[in-house]
């Protein structure tokens, strides 16, 4: 098992709110977080930097954890908790990050079964090369994505809506964190790929699918690849890329 990330500031702004964090623990076992941070001034740097780091102390104290499946829907819910507290408690007690807050995708590989958690418009897909699909395993948290579930705006209407970038989950801004959980059962040969919207906000799932194709025995650039075609697209936003293979 293998894992490869790239975080990238875009082209437009002036900071990058960001982060990734990941690691193999073993051949059957590895670990990924990608967030995208909001708020005024440092605001989304923090949160996001708050998340992951925090998470990442978590998951190293209880390597243990990770190898029983049965307890890793908990374990996933007691990290985000944590960072939830965590951030909300930082942003009341400073008033320059107040609002502060961070989408977060959550993923830990066991063999093959993946256990995803998320919050906000931050995505993963499971990529298999053996059902030459691809698969979006998280739903957006967004005011655009329950406009599409009323069946109000069509997929191309989403695109370029509005109000687009407002989502509705989000990591800190309020004193309990509401997430989706997701165990899938995948097969070997099947990536996880887990990003930011400035990669999605570009790319449609199957083009994300056709640049994997393309560069399938080179997945190791893969986040490389995919970010810079963000770019070349626009690069109005930070873009975030992780896959474990």
């Amino acid at each position: 098992m293998n894992f490869y990330y790239l975080t990238d500031i875009g082209k437009k702004r002036k900071t990058n709110q960001d982060t990734v964090a990941g690691n193999i623990i073993s051949e059957d076992l590895a670990w990924s977080i990608v967030c995208d941070g909001m708020g005024g001034n440092n605001g989304g740097d923090i949160a996001s930097s708050m998340a992951t780091r925090g998470i990442s102390e978590l998951i190293n104290r209880n390597l243990d954890i990770l190898n029983n499946s049965q307890e890793t829907k908990n374990f996933m819910k007691y990290c985000i908790d944590c960072a939830n507290y965590a951030i909300y408690s930082e942003s009341q007690q400073n008033e320059q990050l107040s609002g502060m807050g961070t989408t977060i995708v959550f993923v830990i590989r066991n063999k093959n079964q993946v256990h995803i958690a998320h919050a906000g418009d931050s995505r993963a897909y499971i990529l298999s090369q053996e059902n030459n699909n691809i698969y979006r395993a998280t739903t957006d948290h967004s005011i655009v994505q329950e406009l599409l579930d009323k069946g109000e705006i069509t997929e191309q209407e989403a695109r370029n809506h509005a109000r687009k970038n407002i989502i509705t989950r989000a990591l800190g801004v309020n004193s309990e964190i509401k997430f989706d959980y997701n165990l899938l059962n995948i097969d070997s040969k099947s990536i996880i790929l887990s990003c930011t919207d400035g990669l999605t906000n570009y790319l449609e799932d199957h083009e994300i699918y056709n640049i994997y194709k393309k560069n399938i025995d080179n997945l190791e650039k893969l986040p490389k690849i995919l970010i810079d075609e963000a770019n070349n697209l626009g690069g109005h936003d930070n873009i975030t890329v992780s896959v474990i293979i």
